[in-house]
């Protein structure tokens, strides 16, 4: 995939592709039917297909402290649009010059000279410029003008109600998992390099291969049954904790993953997280005593729900 960042113009010789637009946080079933549309388009024109995205999100730049927690970081979108067949990706900083922007510079700055698009795919709905004053109307009769077309994908929806990245981070939030996964189309899953820790799981009888999550604030905490992928592993069943680590008076967001009768030495490797099942929210104890008993318990829990008796 060609991964781009910024304004300036695209190369002369690769202009020309059909572009979705949209922060694609979670890449929901929503996002994957934006998706196939623009695969169908670009099929249709022999055109390679691109995403135009937003980094960092709108409203982490307009009101950083009421911001929706993250679903994906940029690495696991990216890979994740990679896997769903999308060839280029620009990546445009929002801040104040772009949010300066009236719809019709959006238009003339991202779409014809950034992206040089020949198709563009939108989800229902959609605004862009200042103010959010730009519609899909108004895309059509510059794209019209300026030579490039336009789909709107219709809502998604699922059991009566909208398919969005807010009803999926609601969904991780209440520990609803099942519904998670519905609206995903697959589990949640959190990836990232495993780093060092303090070694406290080990002395506990609990090592732990330990993921910075790298956001301000996690969609999803508590204790989880959860399978693994990554480093020569295959949807390995174990036991995870998410959260701050109040007990050993832990500030940082981290996933710490124990995998059920495994020994080998994760450190650097790189892994990926699935979310099977919410066991309890994250706990402050008294003692790092009654945590261990609490963590037998959960280990227990969780062979039993993913079939992994030892």
């Amino acid at each position: 995939m060609l991964i781009t960042r910024g304004f300036e113009s695209v190369r002369a010789e690769n202009r020309g592709c059909a572009v979705a637009i949209g922060n694609f946080d979670g890449l929901h079933l929503g996002h994957q039917a934006i998706l196939r549309r623009l695969a169908q388009r670009g099929g249709e024109l022999g055109l390679p297909v691109a995403v135009l995205t937003f980094e960092p999100h709108p409203r982490e730049y307009f009101a950083p402290q009421e911001a929706p927690a993250r679903l994906m970081r940029l690495r696991d979108k990216a890979e994740a649009l990679k896997a769903a067949g999308v060839s280029r990706l620009r990546v445009l900083r929002f801040g104040a010059a772009l949010s300066a922007w009236d719809a019709a510079t959006f238009i003339e700055r991202a779409l014809v000279n950034a992206m040089g698009a020949k198709q563009v795919v939108v989800g229902a709905g959609f605004h862009y410029g200042h103010g959010r004053s730009g519609d899909v109307a108004l895309l059509r009769a510059e794209g019209t003008r300026r030579g490039f077309g336009v789909d709107e994908v219709p809502p998604c929806k699922l059991d009566g109600g909208l398919v969005s990245s807010t009803r999926v981070r609601a969904a991780l939030a209440a520990g609803r998992l099942d519904e998670a996964k519905a609206l995903l189309g697959r589990d949640y899953r959190i990836s990232g390099r495993v780093v060092a820790g303090e070694r406290l799981g080990r002395k506990l009888g609990f090592p732990t291969a330990n993921i910075r999550l790298h956001r301000r604030v996690s969609p999803v905490a508590g204790i989880f049954a959860v399978r693994v992928r990554g480093a020569g592993i295959d949807r390995l069943p174990g036991v995870a904790s998410i959260g701050t680590r109040p007990t050993v008076a832990g500030t940082e967001w981290l996933l710490e993953v124990h995998l059920f009768d495994f020994e080998a030495d994760l450190y650097r490797q790189r892994l990926a997280v699935d979310l099977i099942a919410k066991l309890r929210d994250e706990v402050h104890y008294s003692d790092l005593a009654t945590m261990t008993a609490q963590m037998h318990r959960d280990a227990g829990q969780a062979r039993e729900l993913l079939g992994a008796r030892g």
